[in-house]
């Protein structure tokens, strides 16, 4: 009797592994910034692939500091670039520490990483590829004490 159940329960666990394996990102990616100094002429870029305009998205950026970081905040510029080949380009401020001097990004070893919000339960307009484009928008150029920038987008 053993034996008989052994094989449907195998399947039944096989398909429902395949149907809660959903992609949990439709990407997650980080590039690094060179010598730990991000030009504002240096943009790093990401392209990824939307499959349902019905679809809500997170769309997060991530930001890799060491704590020689001069700044609690970062100002950066977004280019969203879509499958019609039209830009939205926006300012958005990230803060990266608290009143109290703190980081707000989590430690590992010598790095912080912040993750914030660029778009929160987002509906792209279209199917298709996008691009999203990342420039610092601060003063000081290059921007010392930047490791790495990525974008992590998340199907809701």
């Amino acid at each position: 009797m053993k034996l008989k159940r052994t094989p449907l329960l195998l399947g039944l666990l096989c398909i429902g592994i395949g149907y809660s394996c959903d992609q949990p990102f439709v990407i997650n990616e980080n590039k690094p910034i060179g010598n730990k100094a991000w030009l504002n002429t240096s943009l790093p870029s990401f392209q990824f692939h939307i499959a349902d305009k019905n679809k809500r998205y997170d769309v997060l950026m991530d930001v890799r500091h060491t704590p020689e970081y001069a700044y609690s905040n970062l100002f950066v510029l977004i280019y969203q670039l879509g499958p019609d080949k039209k830009q939205y380009t926006f300012r958005k401020e990230i803060k990266m520490a608290r009143a109290d001097g703190k980081w707000i990004g989590k430690s590992s070893g010598s790095l912080y990483n912040n993750q914030s919000v660029i778009h929160k339960d987002y509906l792209f307009p279209d199917t298709g590829t996008y691009t999203i484009a990342i420039e610092q928008h601060m003063k000081e150029n290059p921007l010392k004490e930047i490791t790495d920038v990525g974008l992590t987008v998340v199907p809701k």
